[in-house]
């Protein structure tokens, strides 16, 4: 399996920490598994991808359906990422849309200012 990660649920989120490569091959169980997470509620989720090595084209459109499903829920989906995932982000410009967060902390201080 190319990606790998962990599931936290928190009372008013979760966060999940995953490691690997988010790409063609992974996306398709990636974006089930967290919008089924996503569903089932708490609504806030904090994707720690700072462990991630690459993203391509349908990873990042994995995480902007994520986070209009997120957002349709009521909650939000922030971004914990690396130099390697800001840069990509940055290429198409999602940076503001993604939510893009240096760190878990501020991830979920984020989360409570909302």
């Amino acid at each position: 399996m190319s990606l790998r990660g962990t599931r936290e649920v928190k009372e008013n989120c979760q966060i999940f920490r995953l490691t690997g490569l988010l790409d063609a091959f992974s996306e398709p169980t990636f974006r089930k598994v967290i919008g089924k997470c996503i569903e089932d509620g708490p609504h806030d989720v904090v994707l720690v991808l700072s462990q991630i090595d690459f993203v391509d084209s349908s990873g990042l459109g994995a995480l902007v359906q994520l986070v209009k499903k997120a957002q349709t829920a009521g909650g939000s989906l922030q971004i914990v990422t690396n130099p390697r995932v800001t840069q990509t982000v940055k290429l198409v410009r999602l940076e503001k849309f993604l939510s893009l967060q240096p760190s878990v902390e501020e991830a979920l201080a984020n989360i409570k200012g909302s």
